[in-house]
């Protein structure tokens, strides 16, 4: 955990996170490009309604200058000509000098030459009467279209008018961005087809750290246990041991039950990868805390006795208290802090406390070693990250530890928290909802 950073397996973290940031931005580009297209459709949109309008107004000031229609100077005729709603134009006339065919004929031919190409509905508005006096259909060449349920709207006027009314004008703009949707469409496919090349990527990669947390943990699981066999199997090998029956049945019996707790760890494992599953499966049982602790103590007894070590466990001593855990995760949990706490000082002094606190049940493990710096601890629990600690090279590990407890702890809905200072020690305490 406190030593340098393990070069490869370190940069193969950063990749992995360089990878998820890489993909975010890849999303986010996909998502403004998007955006953007539909905001560039919506401009032409109204860019086409806007030239279809001034078509139509073009029309009408053609027809002007073709019939006289009314009597006003051609700089006024913009003053002349409505447009009340988005279907319909309006346009001023004198019906005492207007040949109502010939304002027909002229105006298809107006519309024609300014590419006002869909269907139109006339009607020509007497004041006096009240009412429409002549109305027609002027028909496109794929109209589909009854003009007999059209009701054209009277404007109250205190002049005569004609008005034409597109029922198709919607449809007949669509049509005019054809290549623009064809376009737009073309993109959206490409970019779907990114997020989807992406999104199976990313799929990929997720399995493929499955697959590697696997590894990892297995590794990590089992570094412990053969340390212990190999520190065991040292003192049996000495020769005065023969003679120390109680010592040989002790460093024995630890290679026994290191053999046992290793072959339970490999169904665990093989268990973890056949479910595919990134959370710890964890089977819940009541199970007294002060005996997960000497029972974790004991496993690292070679490592305690290796190093000098002094352990204190300072736990309840009422059989009632107890916690609701996983008890072979949890034990292994205590067995990783316990492994850093003896690692990362000379002459380890190693505090393991439980108790309540604040509706949560506790366990700390506190040592006297080197100590980790602030701005190191929010990263403690990531994989793979290791801190650096200056002058301090003789300690291996792949920074997977502390990675695995939190896991454990979250498969518990618990949470770890961290209290170091350098030179001084570290305190490790896990709390659990009771």
């Amino acid at each position: 955990m406190h030593s340098k950073f393990a070069g490869g397996i370190y940069v193969k973290g950063m990749r992995s996170s360089t990878l998820r940031w890489i993909i975010l931005l890849a999303s986010f580009l996909i998502a403004l490009m998007t955006g953007v297209q539909l905001f560039w459709l919506n401009k032409i949109y109204s860019f086409e309604h806007k030239t279809f309008n001034t078509n139509v107004v073009k029309s009408i000031r053609g027809l002007y200058e073709d019939l006289p229609i009314a009597d006003t100077p051609a700089n006024h005729l913009q003053d002349l000509i409505e447009h009340p709603a988005p279907d319909y134009f309006l346009f001023r006339v004198d019906t005492d000098h207007l040949h109502y065919d010939s304002l027909v004929y002229y105006l298809k031919h107006e519309l024609n030459d300014f590419d006002v190409l869909t269907d139109a509905h006339i009607g020509l508005y007497d004041s006096k009467a009240g009412k429409y006096v002549s109305e027609q259909y002027i028909p496109a060449a794929a109209a589909r279209y009854d003009p007999s349920h059209t009701v054209l709207p009277n404007y109250h006027r205190n002049n005569d008018y004609v008005v034409l009314y597109f029922p198709h004008r919607n449809k007949y703009v669509l049509a005019q961005m054809n290549f623009w949707f064809i376009s737009a469409g073309i993109l959206f496919l490409v970019l779907i087809g990114l997020a989807i090349i992406l999104f199976y990527f990313y799929r990929q990669k997720f399995l493929a750290e499955v697959q590697k947390d696997f590894v990892n943990n297995f590794t990590h699981e089992f570094k412990t246990p053969l340390a212990v066999m190999k520190i065991s199997a040292e003192v049996l090998l000495q020769e005065k041991i023969v003679h120390q029956p109680d010592r040989l049945f002790k460093y024995a019996n630890i290679i026994q039950h290191q053999t046992e707790h290793l072959q339970s760890q490999v169904e665990r494992l093989l268990h973890i990868a056949s479910t595919d599953r990134r959370d710890i499966p964890i089977e819940k049982v009541k199970v007294p805390v002060k005996e997960i602790i000497e029972q974790a103590v004991a496993k690292v007894q070679p490592l305690v006795d290796d190093k000098g070590a002094q352990v204190e466990i300072q736990a309840p001593e009422e059989p009632g208290f107890a916690i609701l855990a996983d008890r072979v995760h949890l034990e292994l949990a205590v067995v990783n802090l316990l492994e850093n706490a003896l690692k990362y000082s000379t002459k380890p002094h190693v505090i393991i406390s439980t108790g309540e606190e604040d509706g949560h049940l506790f366990i700390s493990v506190k040592d006297n070693g080197i100590g980790i710096e602030k701005k190191y601890q929010k990263n403690l629990f990531k994989k793979f990250y290791r801190v650096p600690t200056g002058d301090v090279h003789n300690v291996k590990g792949f920074g997977l530890g502390l990675n695995f407890v939190k896991r454990i702890i979250d498969a518990h809905h618990g949470t770890i928290r961290v209290n170091s200072l350098p030179g001084i020690g570290t305190e490790f305490k896990m709390l659990f909802p009771l």
